[in-house]
């Protein structure tokens, strides 16, 4: 990354977020080595981008046990919860047998609740997830609270916190391929190519480009104090012209609109991509 470059950069990330009522974390790795990091000394609750390092973990899980992802369970009627969202509920409300493969997809590509603490359920819970991350290296995160856990108390929310470099070089350590098997990589990376929420967020100024695309949101409600507790989005971007980066953007207690919080995270996406796409 040219120094003054970056520095423009740097300087253009700060101006979109410098008169926001709200706490803005930001981790960008370009072409495996540059990184730029902004508000990256701060916990940042992860809500559903939790379920990313999740998928990590259960990709993990089944290779070590020797397991395929097309692997079957049954899934009773009272693990489809009914106040929290879940596509998979709304689907098949009465259960039913599901692959790994067709619960990790509701999780990365819908952010399904109940089919994420179902897969926490199959594979030995938070804790199991939390151990796994941090062997591979990572220390500035914490994964203690599942969906319902979050639902029945909402500052537990606070608990599944990240830094946003943590979460940036996760995603960047999948993408080139330093964890899992190729297989169990490549899943992963198609099905957050296929992500179909926050496409207001680090999408939006991306959808007409000529860029590839994967990413996971997280989305919290509004505190006690009428803050959204979190407002995240975290993705890798491919150019054509051989580039490519992967980002990180955390909001924290927003006091904004909701649109105007995802509204951030775009404009942040789109100052990122327009300094990488001249290089």
């Amino acid at each position: 990354m040219a120094q003054n470059g970056a520095q423009v950069l740097k300087e253009k990330l700060l101006s979109i977020i410098s008169d926001k009522n709200m706490q803005v974390g930001i981790a960008v790795i370009i072409d495996g080595k540059d990184t730029l990091v902004i508000n990256d000394d701060r916990r940042y609750p992860m809500m559903s981008v939790f379920k990313f390092h999740q998928a990590l973990a259960v990709v993990d899980y089944m290779e070590r046990h020797d397991l395929p992802l097309s692997t079957p369970i049954y899934v009773d009627a009272a693990d489809m919860k009914p106040d929290t969202y879940s596509p998979l509920r709304d689907r098949y409300p009465s259960g039913g047998e599901f692959t790994i493969a067709e619960l990790l997809t509701y999780t990365l590509q819908l952010s399904d609740n109940n089919a994420c603490d179902i897969l926490f359920g199959y594979t030995g819970g938070v804790g199991a997830t939390d151990a796994f991350v941090r062997a591979l290296g990572y220390r500035n995160f914490a994964i203690t609270a599942t969906e319902a856990d979050m639902h029945r108390d909402m500052l537990l929310c606070y608990d599944n916190w990240t830094f946003p470099l943590d979460s940036a070089t996760l995603l960047e350590a999948l993408v080139c391929g330093r964890i899992l098997s190729d297989a169990g990589r490549q899943f992963i990376v198609e099905t957050m190519i296929g992500c179909d929420t926050g496409k207001n967020r680090l999408l939006a100024p991306l959808q007409s480009e000529p860029v590839v695309v994967g990413h996971k949101t997280g989305t919290g409600d509004r505190n006690d104090h009428g803050r959204i507790i979190g407002c995240n989005d975290i993705g890798f971007v491919m150019l054509p012209n051989g580039h490519r980066y992967t980002i990180a953007v955390f909001v924290k207690d927003s006091a904004e609109s909701e649109s105007d919080t995802s509204r951030i995270i775009a404009d942040i996406s789109a100052a990122v991509y327009d300094y990488v796409k001249t290089l």
